[in-house]
């Protein structure tokens, strides 16, 4: 079996993520290939993993990359935040739970489903493409405002409005069917400087559109919360990201969860008699090692936050 994607920051999750009981259970919140979920139990052998993917193509390559461990691997296929708000309260509760919300290489190389600007594929984008509107729908039904303040505000690109202007004007000949269409007319809207930098001018418009399709950052804050919620007193949380929109909410809901008191600024006593839930495993994000970002450069991007679940009593003591 191909193995196309290269699991990013792999040591220091297990590093971080090792687990500190005998029968541990993990849950791998986005499996992907498999990668970080083939060293865990390769490195731990009384280990056993949940991995979770919305994809089942993916998810398919994983079970026959993992099918060695047997039942040591436990497959769940959907999303993440739906499998921790349907976790049962009887069963045991995961000690390490890892949340890689990357896309895999897969998914540009292998899907068919246009995640790259330099293939000639459907303009879908879809993780499950089973439910929900594709890329497609959205850059042929919105209006010219909604989609410049989309790609501004989940693409952070700074021709926004250009890019809109130029995708509503060509839809009115021909509505976009494929990934290479929408990255010729991105191409071309864009100043003749921008054209040939160190990315391609299409990129912040495709990771946009992708981030709105699979509602990457409406699912993440409830993500976090349930994961937290279902992770065993005492447990580990960790997430990769990849870029800032993403890491500022993991960022922020870290800190805030790590926080004694809740009150306003404007109260000059504490009145919550509030305790941290978490303590912040890693005061700054973890970055890849420029000997891996040699030999897979997309972990150029990857940041890594680790907090661990306090047990109840324990701020008492400390």
């Amino acid at each position: 079996m191909e193995i196309v994607h290269t699991s990013v920051l792999l040591n220091e999750c297990l590093e971080y993520l090792a687990p500190d009981a005998e029968n541990s259970l993990m849950v791998d919140g986005t499996l992907g290939e498999g990668g970080h979920s083939e060293a865990f139990l390769s490195a731990y052998p009384n280990l056993r993993i949940i991995g979770i993917d919305a994809d089942v193509r993916i998810q398919a390559r994983a079970r026959e990359r993992l099918a060695p461990f047997g039942d040591r691997m436990v497959f769940y296929p959907g999303w993440s935040d739906v499998f921790f708000r349907e976790y049962p309260e009887n069963e045991k509760r995961p000690d390490r739970i890892l949340i890689d919300l990357g896309i895999s290489l897969f998914h540009y190389e292998k899907s068919g489903r246009g995640f790259s600007f330099r293939s000639d594929e459907p303009l879908d984008m879809r993780l499950d493409p089973s439910s929900g509107e594709s890329a497609a729908d959205l850059v042929n039904r919105m209006r010219e405002a909604e989609l410049a303040d989309l790609i501004y505000q989940y693409g952070e690109e700074q021709y926004s409005r250009r890019i809109a202007r130029a995708i509503c004007e060509s839809r009115r000949n021909a509505p976009f069917a494929t990934a290479k269409s929408l990255a010729d007319c991105v191409f071309s809207a864009v100043p003749a400087q921008y054209r040939h930098g160190r990315i391609h001018p299409a990129t912040k418009t495709f990771q946009a559109l992708r981030i709105a399709v699979n509602e990457e950052l409406d699912r993440l804050p409830r993500l976090l919360s349930l994961a937290l919620s279902v992770l065993a007193p005492g447990g580990r949380l960790g997430v990769i990201t990849f870029h800032s929109l993403e890491d500022r909410i993991v960022k922020n809901f870290f800190r805030d969860k790590s926080k004694a008191c809740t009150c306003p600024p404007e109260v000059p006593i504490c009145k919550c008699g509030g305790k941290p839930e978490v303590e912040l495993l890693t005061r700054k994000a973890v970055s890849a090692t420029q000997d891996e970002i040699d030999r897979n450069s997309p972990s150029r991007s990857a940041h890594l936050r680790v907090v661990r679940k306090i047990p109840y009593g324990e701020n008492a003591a400390q």
